[in-house]
């Protein structure tokens, strides 16, 4: 990786791309420095611990939703909508036409995606302001002045989101990398600082004979993070390979076909989507203890309270659900009939499997092995920071999720910088 970015930074080109992507993620952290008016962020601080769905949103913003900045809400509306536009694609026939018309269709699904943003960022931006004036950490609530401080703070919570979005189109255009995904990497990383500093914290409150055990669980916290993103490096290239045969044909005096290919069906099909989904699934109750605030003795303050985030129950509802989200996003996204019926067309065929039914089945039986491997991996990686915070007694500030998704990140620019390099130094036919 190192030496892939060192060889792009002699191409001029591309090391002007790499400059400009560095200098929108530097304007990406001022804005999450700038202090949304009428807030006072101190009151929030008590209420976003690491092991809670708000630290989890804090991680994914760079620190900027606990601080009350301008982009807060960061890219979270953006990656919404994008999911809800992606299923709508499946449902409704329109939404389906337009996927298929190349890139006059996806210049329209991407205007109706940014508009569907603008609309969940206003939404977002009314519950955050619900949430911040039951903590108290809204200066005016009452009169014209309430009113005032209510529009100003929803305004610039949704101005925010959508300059986030435009900044990543931006880096899409004229830099390198995806632009909203480089946006989440910066924020998470961003965070880095601060997890080394509180392991520090950890061994210190060991040397003053407070707990002895973090001489032990510190180095392991840190070994197990090494060995849980070399484990994601491998996963996320691993794929299974289905060998195809094409058959020989003539046409006029010339013969093509012939050749042996394969398809290739990689483990981790989804991604994080399915950790995405469950998270905000499981994130219902959570938002609902914050904005009802219930007895936690009574029947609903206990339900509510055992999705909290580093409870047995919710590591187990964590499971299932990216299980059940894994087929179903490789069920969206993957249609063994449709797979069968192409080869066929194409003269290709699996050796020793007939076309056709046959075909199909062999390929769905391959994607539904692949799509259960994929599943507990993410789902082991997902939940192991909830278990070993349980075990170890400590807050874990870069889980399972923020984990992949930075490995996933590095993994995709490295692949792009190679191959803008391999296009510029591409011979070609005349020498």
């Amino acid at each position: 990786m190192l030496e892939t970015i060192k060889n792009a930074w002699k191409v001029a080109e591309l090391r002007n791309k790499i400059l400009y992507t560095f200098m929108i993620i530097l304007v990406y952290r001022v804005g999450s420095a700038i202090p949304v008016p009428f807030m006072d962020s101190s009151v929030l601080s008590q209420f976003f611990t690491d092991g809670s769905f708000l630290g989890y949103l804090d991680i994914l913003s760079g620190g900027a939703f606990q601080n009350a900045t301008l982009f807060a809400l960061s890219i979270s509306p953006y990656i919404t909508s994008s999911i809800v536009i992606q299923l709508l694609t499946i449902a409704i026939p329109a939404l389906e036409a337009l996927s298929k018309e190349g890139a006059d269709g996806r210049k329209k699904l991407g205007k109706i995606t940014r508009y569907t943003t603008l609309g969940l960022a206003v939404m977002q931006s009314i519950a955050y302001y619900i949430m911040n004036r039951n903590y108290g950490a809204i200066k005016y609530t009452t009169g014209f002045s309430g009113v005032f401080a209510a529009f100003c703070i929803v305004l610039c919570f949704s101005a925010g989101a959508m300059l986030v979005v435009w900044l990543g189109e931006q880096i899409d255009k004229n830099g390198i990398g995806n632009g909203i995904s480089m946006v989440l990497f910066a924020g998470i990383v961003s965070r880095g600082p601060s997890t080394v500093s509180m392991l520090f914290q950890y061994l210190e409150l060991a040397s003053k004979g407070g707990q002895a055990q973090y001489y032990f669980l510190v180095p392991l916290v840190v070994v197990l993070f090494l060995v849980v993103i070399a484990v994601i490096i491998l996963m996320t290239n691993a794929e299974r390979r289905i060998p195809i045969q094409y058959a020989k044909r003539v046409v006029g005096r010339k013969m093509y076909g012939g050749q042996s290919s394969y398809v290739p069906i990689k483990v981790t099909m989804s991604g994080v989507m399915p950790i995405i989904f469950s998270s905000a699934l499981l994130s219902i109750p959570s938002m609902v203890k914050n904005f009802v605030d219930p007895n936690k003795e009574r029947l609903v303050g206990k339900i509510l309270g055992a999705f909290d985030y580093n409870t047995w129950v919710y590591a187990v509802f964590y499971l299932i659900l990216i299980i059940a989200f894994n087929y179903f996003y490789v069920a969206v996204q993957y249609n063994p009939i449709e797979m069968a019926n192409n080869l066929r067309k194409n003269s290709g065929a699996i050796p020793g499997i007939r076309p056709g039914k046959p075909t199909s089945d062999f390929i769905a039986k391959v994607i539904s092995k692949i799509t259960l491997v994929g599943a507990l991996f993410i789902a082991a990686v997902a939940i192991l920071p909830i278990l070993l915070g349980n075990i170890a007694k400590m807050n874990i500030a870069l889980g399972g999720t923020s984990i992949i998704i930075v490995v996933g990140v590095a993994l995709d620019t490295v692949r792009q910088l190679e191959s803008q390099m391999m296009m510029r130094h591409y011979k070609g036919f005349l020498e």
